[in-house]
């Protein structure tokens, strides 16, 4: 029995490449493929979450919106990985900075995800989880950053399960050395764990909660050039 197409994605089995790159977005999907690929082709419209596939250099590629939050990049990412055959989900997001040496347009990479989602949970396992990130696509990651004179800092992130949060706990991730708060990674590095694949999630900074200083929907729609190309450099 075929588990695809999904009641989430309307892909066919092929449709995907090995790596796919997933902004929450379904516009800045659109835009990696309108600027970066060649002979893009959309596969996913489901929900008007965008998915397309094309070239990078000759390399395929495919990339596709995750939506919002933990649950909606928890579907997403599990079916990627466990009915498309993709090996590899490299999260090219947002995130608000924690540590005072950042700057907006930094980019970060998490090494691992502290959370308070419960997510986690369905796994068995009853402690504390914070899942880690491919070493592999970290390393290449920093090297391509580094080659390419970009501003790329490695460090643990923290992904929310809201956005409005009454409890304010920024200032205890920032005394942990948390570098920046975002909704996604951890749900998409347990998946990963999970099913044997790689997983890394670069995320731009786009404000600053302590301060509100911010970019605008489109400036994060469209301007965070090096962080696409870095993952579209390394995707394996």
């Amino acid at each position: 029995m075929t588990h695809i197409p999904t009641p989430h994605i309307g892909a066919r089995a092929g449709d995907f490449a090995r790596t796919v790159l997933m902004p929450g977005d379904p516009l800045r999907a659109r835009f990696v493929a309108q600027n970066y690929l060649q002979d893009a082709v959309l596969v996913n419209d489901v929900r008007g979450v965008q998915g397309y596939t094309g070239l990078y250099k000759g390399k395929r590629v495919s990339v596709m919106a995750s939506g919002m939050g933990m649950p909606s990049m928890g579907i997403y990412s599990h079916e990627l990985f466990q009915f498309y055959g993709v090996e590899a989900i490299i999260r090219i997001g947002s995130a608000g900075m924690l540590q005072p040496g950042l700057r907006l347009r930094d980019i970060v990479a998490g090494m691992s995800c502290y959370t308070n989602s419960g997510f986690g949970a369905q796994f068995g396992f009853d402690g504390s989880l914070a899942p880690c990130c491919s070493f592999a696509l970290l390393r290449a990651a920093v090297e391509a950053a580094e080659a390419r004179g970009a501003h790329l800092v490695p460090g643990a992130l923290f992904s929310s399960d809201t956005f409005y949060d009454e409890r304010d706990q920024n200032g205890q991730l920032r005394a942990l050395g948390v570098l920046a708060v975002e909704m996604e990674a951890a749900a998409l590095y347990l998946n990963a764990a999970r099913a044997g694949r790689q997983a890394l999630a670069l995320c731009t900074i786009s404000d600053d909660p302590f301060t509100g200083e911010g970019l605008s929907a489109a400036e994060r729609q469209e301007s965070f050039h090096e962080m696409m190309e870095i993952a579209l450099e390394i995707a394996p």
